[in-house]
């Protein structure tokens, strides 16, 4: 009686596995054989399209060479390139050190032009005016060549007041005060 109630246990395992196998096909997929559902997956696998026989969009209409075309070699009657402006050559007729600031008020300047922030000058206490300096940021590296147009600045260790627009040259309108180098210059 054991075995027959262990066997009959077997059958009925059997019969629910493939009951629940039949529920899982979907209600279209019915009619097909349990053996073709296992096969679906391999049809949609994706495959590898045809070669085409007209240009895509991508290719111009021109077939790609694997490697850039050489460059044409110079020839003697090819035009040279224009040479540039040459800036003006300067001599340094003295250096030195200290700390520069910046000014963007508009006001009357001490050689008699209105200031204009946006022209590269600067303030100096000595320097005759038309001067041109050549402003470093040591922080930097960065130069501008500014003229003398004004008198200043009156706060201690600063030699030069620069405008607004040579400051930001040389990077410095962030911090309002920085140490820069400068070289007086004289046309050669």
């Amino acid at each position: 009686m054991r075995s027959i109630l262990i066997a009959s246990g077997v059958a009925v395992a059997v019969l629910a596995a493939s009951a629940w196998a039949l529920a899982a096909v979907a209600p279209g997929d019915s009619a097909k054989p349990a053996g073709a559902a296992q096969a679906a997956p391999s049809a949609a696998t994706p495959q590898a399209d045809p070669p085409r026989t007209t240009p895509t969009r991508a290719s111009r209409g021109g077939t790609r060479s694997p490697e850039p075309p050489p460059a044409p070699a110079r020839t003697k009657a090819a035009p040279k390139p224009k040479p540039k402006k040459k800036k003006p050559a300067y001599r340094v007729l003295r250096s030195g050190s200290c700390e520069a600031s910046y000014y963007w008020q508009g006001q009357m300047t001490a050689s008699g032009e209105r200031f204009d922030p946006s022209e590269l000058t600067a303030a100096h206490k000595t320097l005759p005016m038309g001067s041109k300096v050549r402003v470093t940021n040591k922080n930097n590296g960065r130069s501008v060549i500014v003229r003398i147009n004004d008198r200043g600045p009156y706060a201690g260790g600063r030699c030069l007041d620069l405008s607004r627009a040579a400051m930001k040259k040389v990077g410095g309108t962030g911090a309002g005060v920085i140490p820069v180098r400068y070289q007086v210059l004289k046309r050669t």
